[in-house]
Order: structure tokens, then sequence, then C-alpha cells
């Protein structure tokens, strides 16, 4: 037996024991990384680990941006934005029948007949209709969300039933502004019960103004984008400026011309975040990471450590047989990051109106950050993998490891211990 492979053997139990042990250092990782009521302190390797964690909202101009047009929309001259309705005192929405397939209405949105919705019309409606909530966005087929953060808007449903419509309703198609052409045009669409109802608890769909309290800047989409709570970022399309009420009774998305699973509901899985890329032989290695929260929710992140030579059976594709490990999942932080004040606003969707604190922890739809600390090992070269476990006991990637249905691949980190 090799000393990697009696390492392996003997990594569960060791990391049992090793897992987050305190030094004083710790305290500085404490005052916003705060660890469960169960766990024990934290190491100094990993508390130093913890401290450069990202904070758990992203600021607005720290998202990543997968914006489409050319140009795109955001790099518009002022002048431009202004006329076109980039501008929130320009801003107009119409919400019309399809012309090929007409949902029956009464009072269509439109510019030409002077009742297309403005941005104070929108505010109107927002004065009694506000919903904040928590999400994490990300592309279908990247691998890293764009950013968490709170979003804030109208009920899409509330627009929708000002139109009064009266039958033959099946979708709602919606796109925004790409530059008047046709050709660039970006559209999603949903089911009319979707917007009508939210299943599981899931919060609205909404017309978004804002992000983390203030109001959206060009590249997240402002003056006004679509959020659809549980979907991928095709589905909450920027710069909105045309919502189509339609009795066709399939999706027309843009995104389903490449070959995408336009329905695809937001997965659960982890990734690294900091883990040191080269130590010592028998040297603690501190890694942390997030796990992105699906609508299977989240129960545990494990981590594995293991040769990289190590053959894997052609069956065991998806690591199921690799020496996992429990990480931690880290409580919610002390300070929020990027909203007003560090603190959620009251009546955000999932937080306690008394405490601000998030009645079930980790969140749906969110994210939350997780660290683990692994003993020592020989000298070579190792492959560090993470994976999430659902609610339901369910491994990443499964239990949709398709591509084009959203990213669930488990990623492996190389480490050289010399």
């Amino acid at each position: 037996m090799t000393d990697a492979e009696r390492f392996l053997l003997e990594h569960q139990e060791l990391t049992r024991r090793h897992f987050l042990r305190l030094g004083a250092v710790g305290a500085g990782a404490l005052a916003v990384w705060p660890l469960a009521a169960c766990a024990d302190p934290l190491a100094p390797e990993l508390a130093k680990a913890l401290e450069t964690l990202e904070p758990y909202f992203t600021p607005q101009q720290d998202f990543r941006d997968v914006s489409r047009g050319k140009p795109l929309p955001h790099s518009l001259s002022e002048e431009q934005k202004q006329k076109v309705g980039l501008r929130r005192e320009t801003w107009k929405l119409e919400v019309i029948p399809d012309l090929d397939n007409p949902a029956t209405i009464r009072h269509p949105f439109t510019q030409k007949e002077g009742t297309a919705l403005d941005f104070a019309g929108l505010m109107n409606l927002a004065e009694k209709h506000t919903v904040r909530f928590a999400k994490t966005m990300t592309c279908l087929n990247i691998g890293r969300p764009l950013g968490t953060g709170i979003w804030e808007g109208v009920p899409l449903r509330d627009l929708i039933w000002l139109t009064q419509p009266r039958e033959n309703l099946r979708r709602v198609f919606y796109y925004g502004y790409h530059n008047d052409d046709p050709q660039q045009m970006f559209r999603s669409s949903l089911p009319i019960d979707r917007v009508l109802e939210d299943p599981f608890d899931l919060p609205p769909v909404i017309v978004c103004f804002k992000l983390n309290g203030q109001w959206l800047d060009d590249q997240r989409g402002g003056p006004v984008r679509m959020v659809v709570p549980e979907a991928y970022g095709f589905k909450s399309i920027k710069w909105l400026t045309h919502i189509v009420l339609t009795n066709l009774y399939h999706a027309n998305d843009t995104y389903a011309e490449g070959n995408n699973d336009v329905d695809s509901a937001l997965k659960t899985f982890a990734a690294t975040l900091s883990v040191p890329h080269q130590v010592k032989p028998g040297q603690s290695i501190p890694v942390t990471g997030y796990a992105q929260v699906g609508m299977s929710g989240l129960s545990k992140v494990q981590v594995s450590i293991e040769p990289s030579e190590s053959e894997r059976p052609k069956e065991d594709k998806y690591f199921a047989n690799a020496p996992w490990t429990d990480a931690q999942i880290l409580p919610p932080p002390k300070h929020w990051g990027a909203v007003p004040d560090g603190r959620i606003p009251s009546g955000t969707f999932g937080f306690d109106l008394v405490t601000g604190e998030p009645r079930t922890w980790p969140m749906r739809l969110a994210k939350a950050h997780w660290a683990a600390l692994l003993p020592g090992v020989p000298a070579g070269s190792y492959s560090l993998r993470s994976r999430s476990i659902d609610e339901k006991g369910v491994p990443q990637p499964m239990p949709r490891p398709f591509a084009k249905s959203g990213h669930a691949a488990i990623e492996a980190v190389e480490i050289t211990v010399k």
C-alpha cells in the first residue's frame, strides 16, 4: 500500500477530527461568517481563507455581464438611451395580444394609442405590490453564477390583470430593446399559470426595477427587466419593452434555437472559491467554496481529494465512489454585503419580518458558502473535487446531469504537494 493509498483510507476520520479548529486568528472571519452552533472553532488556516470570501450579495458593478446586442444596448450614448426608452423618464412598456395567435384582452397597453405603461405608472403599482426576493442569476451554459442579489419589482400578473384578459391566453412572450433590429431580438416566454400562480412557495415573476435597493443600472438591464425566480438568466430578459399575450401552446424562446432546455429550473451544485494549488507534504489544505441552491434544495456539500492518477471505473463517471467527506455549510452571514447598511430590507421574501434572518437555510434559488480543512497528504499530484447533495439525498450532477439544461458538472482542482 502506497502512502497516498493509506492516506485515502484514513482521510474521512482524519478530516472529522481535524475539521474547523480555531486559533485566535479566526475572530475576523467570524465577524462576517459565524459558525453553526454545533461546529468546533476554526483552524487558523481556514479562518484566513474565510476572511477572503466574497460578500454574500454582489454589488451591481461586480455582476458578470453576458449582455447581447451589436452595439450592446448599455453602450449607447446618453442621447440614444433617452430616445429609445432606456431611461426611467422615457421608458414605456407595451402589453399586447399576439397577432398570429391572439389572446382576447380588453385593454392592451400600446404606444400607438398612448396607453403604454410608463415608469410613473409602474411606480404607482409598486406602492401596493412591490416584491423583493434573493436570487442567484446564472446563465444556462456557464459554470459560475453571474451574481446574487435582492431583486425588487412588481409581480407580472398585476400588469397582466390590468389588460383584462378574457380567454385564449396560454403563454406570455416578452422581449427587450435590441437596437430596433428584428434579427437581434432576444425573447423568452412562460406559461400563463406560472405568471398567475406561485407554485411550491416560490416568489412571483416580477417586472424588476431595483437590485440590492438601487435602481437597475444599464448593464443589469435597467431601467426595467423581467426576473423569473427559479429560472436561468435567459428567462429574465433585460431592457424590457414588450409583453405579448398569446394563445400559442408552446415556447418560442430565442434560446430554444440553440438546442437548450428552455424549461429547466435552477440546479443545485457546489464549486470551490479558494484552494491552494501547491502545499507542502503534511500541510493542512483549507478549502472554501459556494453552492448554488436550486429547486431541489441543499442538504450538504462534500469534498474529496485523491491522487490525480487514480483510475476510475467507466461506470463511475459521476465520482460516486470517490472518498467524499462532508464540508461545513456556513450559516447566514452577519453582514450581507451589497444591500443598504448590510441589512435585509423589510418584507423581503423568505426573511423574517422581525429579525431579518432567513426563514430557512440554505435558501432555495440563492447560494450558500461552505468550508473544509483537509489534513495534509504525502507528496504527489492530487485532484480535489466538491459536490452538493440536495434535500432528497441526490448527489451532483444528478438528477439532471445533461448539458444544455444548466451547469452541474463536478469541478476538479489540481493540487501539487511537494
